[in-house]
């Protein structure tokens, strides 16, 4: 039931977010348009941008449902691109009512997993610390987080395809080789 009401509230804001922007937003309008009261809200958030954080994990974690191997971490990538451009909305009214560093915090963890799992998958048979590996995972994070917040503050005019195309030509093999520098 907890789920069911969680995406309940997540529905609200985001209709509510077609007609005013996020910071004119109160918990009443979202509890209002749920037909909820306000004290259900607060047991499961503890404010709008909690709700807007949850909502965006959310996303990004049905976006990359089984694409997390070496050999679809393009489509990992694409299908989070995918995901914020069918909540473009949604997206463009939180990025322009937060700090950007707010919206990279919600991208951050599911990237850096995605990309994690690239990383072990790819060092089967190589012996490198776990903190190197993450040091890798995080490198590789910023330049993708880097890509996503500039094509969402540029409109999402670009394609996201050809976007990860040409980052996949970019980075092809990095990271074994950066693997290998660790090497112990």
């Amino acid at each position: 039931m907890s789920q069911v009401t969680k995406r309940a509230l997540e529905q609200s804001l985001k209709n509510l977010l077609l007609k005013k922007p996020l910071t004119k937003i109160t918990v009443g309008d979202i509890t209002d348009d749920c037909g909820i009261n306000r004290m259900t809200f607060y047991y499961h958030f503890k404010d709008i941008y909690d709700l807007v954080e949850w909502s965006c994990l959310e996303d990004a974690k049905r976006a990359l449902d089984e694409k997390k191997t070496y050999d679809t971490w393009q489509q990992g990538l694409l299908q989070i691109f995918k995901a914020v451009q069918e909540n473009k909305p949604f997206i463009l009214n939180v990025y322009r009512c937060v700090h950007r560093e707010q919206v990279e915090k919600y991208l951050q963890p599911l990237v850096d997993q995605l990309l994690l799992n690239v990383i072990n998958e790819e060092a089967a048979g190589i012996t490198v610390r776990d903190e190197d590996k993450q040091f890798i995972a995080q490198v590789y994070s910023y330049m993708f987080i880097g890509l996503m917040l500039d094509w969402i503050k540029d409109d999402m005019h670009e394609d996201p395809q050809q976007i990860v195309e040409k980052l996949s030509k970019l980075i092809k093999g990095s990271v074994s080789v950066a693997l290998s520098r660790f090497k112990l």
